[in-house]
């Protein structure tokens, strides 16, 4: 009997202990999902509540330097979505058998989205509202409304299709700025995006009377560009007569710009391409092979067709870079201009015993004054200068000028140029440096450099941007021009722009006289690298010379139809056909 009892209470001890052993561990595990676990299992509790859809901010819009004309803007479409734990089990193949037949589909891929275990699957983006249209018919007569979404969203446009589609870039497919000022500005063009949000049950049903909770999207901020679309579309256009009658088989570029400030007024590449469609090359013989290339080569060509030329490319400036040499002799006094005689051109000249001929060596300019070597475009006058200014003065003078940095234009891939380095240039290196060769700069180098001696001799950077306009306030903010350094003096700017007048008027450039307007520019042609039998050519100007508000660098590459590659032969013609509009329309158009 004893025996019992005792046998019992062992039982009942062995109870208790389990019971308190159970209690702790019991305890203890609440307490690790209160404590350790709540917050993340709090937050999956309410992801299997909730749903939430985004709702895409729109682009700022981006306008010409007259902020009306737009360049690029958002426009309204609409996306798509279905919530598939929301959709009976009876309708699904109805659903995704009218989202393939509307949106193009294929359909056994949205029967798959549309009977997955989740809160939300994307069906299309970004389409038409003619195409959802036809989606809410079918949902109305069908009276199948659960699971199905349709919601705003925006698409980036582009009203002038190519114009300046160098400059202004594009947007992916997600709205993210992929090239040019799109993606230079995408933090500043982007802007907050909404949600549209709802409380749901277990299974997928409406939890409550709240409804839908909508948070408006905040619609990323303006900008106002320097480039005026009148001077740009003229541009354009010019550049394209040019490179086809010319049969540039490398394109071209034309830049203009107000020295006064920096303001980029026009800047193009050709060829150019559609920014509604900036995966569709437009070279015509590339289309006809393009199935045959893989995505490297493709991908590589794309590229090539986006890449700006005028701010990514180098190329020798040829003669046009006499006008650096010139500025330099002037400031450093030891050059005049109009002294009678000061130089003779007999074909060539030696320097560390390489004779380096004159472009017309086989009839020498003879005696020369400084002003009539620049309407000449006589090398052996420039080299002689050259070694008179000497390495270290040359190079400062490079630095002054802008050619040993990148400019700071505001967009992405601005190439460095290619110089020696100082302490590796001998006699003849500066030599052909000081003639616009053995040596590679960008354009964008290049019309900073004359912009500088327009505007009085002082550094101007250029810019593409002038005002930021905010989409909350309207508030406009403007982007102040930059200035550098005094480079040259006054008086040497006025004089060099004295000899670019005489250039254009009795020189190599007189093809660009325009009636009425002090005119003044430089030609330039040089080897596209070492015996490649390619070349460039190119014309510098500016407008009017005795109260400089127009600079243009056109720059042609390699052109080889028959009138030839010379600048002073060709490239003034293009302009002479047209610097006339473009500086009348300037003077009358832009403040």
């Amino acid at each position: 009997m004893q025996n019992n009892i005792l046998k019992l209470k062992r039982r009942m001890l062995i109870i208790l202990i389990g019971v308190v052993v159970a209690s702790v561990i019991l305890i203890g595990h609440t307490a690790y999902i209160q404590f350790v676990q709540g917050e993340e299992l709090q937050m999956k509790a309410y992801g299997q509540q909730s749903s939430e859809r985004t709702v895409t901010a729109s682009r700022g819009t981006i306008y010409d330097r007259s902020g009306e004309n737009i360049l690029a803007q958002s426009s309204t479409v609409e996306t798509v979505t279905v919530n598939p734990v929301n959709i009976a089990v009876e309708n699904k193949e109805k659903v995704a058998r009218i989202l393939a037949d509307v949106f193009e589909l294929d359909y056994d891929k949205i029967l798959k989205r549309v009977s997955k275990n989740s809160s939300i699957e994307t069906i299309v983006k970004r389409v038409e509202k003619e195409k959802t249209d036809e989606l809410r018919k079918w949902m109305q007569a069908n009276n199948i409304y659960s699971g199905i979404n349709i919601d705003e969203d925006t698409k980036r446009f582009y009203p002038e299709a190519s114009l300046a589609s160098h400059i202004i870039g594009f947007c992916g497919s997600d709205n993210q700025g992929l090239d040019g000022i799109e993606a230079k500005y995408n933090d500043i063009l982007t802007g907050q995006n909404g949600s549209i949000s709802k409380m749901i049950d277990a299974k997928g049903n409406n939890f409550g009377e709240e409804g839908e909770n909508y948070q408006e999207p905040t619609t990323g901020n303006d900008l106002v560009l320097t480039i005026d679309k009148n001077i740009q579309a003229i541009v354009e256009k010019y550049l394209e007569d040019a490179c086809i009658d010319n049969v540039c088989t490398d394109g071209g570029n034309v830049i203009m710009m107000d020295p006064r400030n920096g303001d980029i007024l026009a800047m193009a590449t050709y060829p150019f391409y559609d920014l509604n469609h900036p995966y569709e090359v437009t070279n015509p013989e590339l289309k006809q092979v393009w199935d045959l290339l893989d995505q490297a080569q493709k991908s590589e060509s794309l590229q090539g067709m986006w890449r700006n030329k005028a701010i990514a490319d180098t190329y020798e400036p040829g003669s046009t870079f006499k006008l650096v040499t010139t500025a330099a002799s002037l400031e450093e006094g030891i050059a005049e201009t109009d002294r009678a005689g000061a130089y003779c051109c007999t074909g060539g000249i030696e320097i560390a015993g390489v004779r380096i001929k004159c472009w017309r060596y086989y009839r020498p300019h003879g005696s020369e004054s400084l002003r009539e070597a620049l309407m000449n475009s006589c090398n052996p006058v420039f080299i002689g200068l050259g070694q008179k200014i000497g390495v270290e003065k040359y190079y400062d003078y490079l630095e002054k000028f802008g050619f040993l940095k990148k400019t700071g234009i505001d967009l992405y891939g601005e190439a460095k140029s290619i110089f020696l380095t100082e302490e590796k240039v001998g006699p003849v290196e500066l030599a052909t440096i000081s003639f616009g060769q053995r040596f590679e700069v960008t354009p964008i180098q290049m019309i900073t450099m004359v912009s500088t001696i327009a505007n009085k001799g002082m550094y101007v950077q250029p810019r593409l941007v002038r005002q930021i306009k905010n989409s909350e306030t309207g508030e406009m903010k403007e982007i102040e021009p930059i200035f550098g350094e005094q480079v040259i003096s006054e008086e040497t700017a006025g004089n060099v722009l004295s000899m670019m007048t005489s250039v254009v008027g009795e020189g190599t450039g007189k093809n660009a006289k325009v009636l009425g307007y002090n005119v003044g520019g430089k030609t330039g042609t040089s080897e596209d690298g070492v015996n490649t039998n390619k070349y460039v050519t190119s014309f510098i100007g500016v407008a009017p010379t005795d109260n400089p508000q127009v600079t243009i660098l056109v720059t042609l590459y390699n052109p080889t139809g028959e009138g030839g590659h010379q600048g002073g032969a060709w490239g003034i013609l293009t302009t002479q056909q047209n610097y006339e509009k473009f500086l009348i329309f300037y003077s009358k158009n832009i403040d």
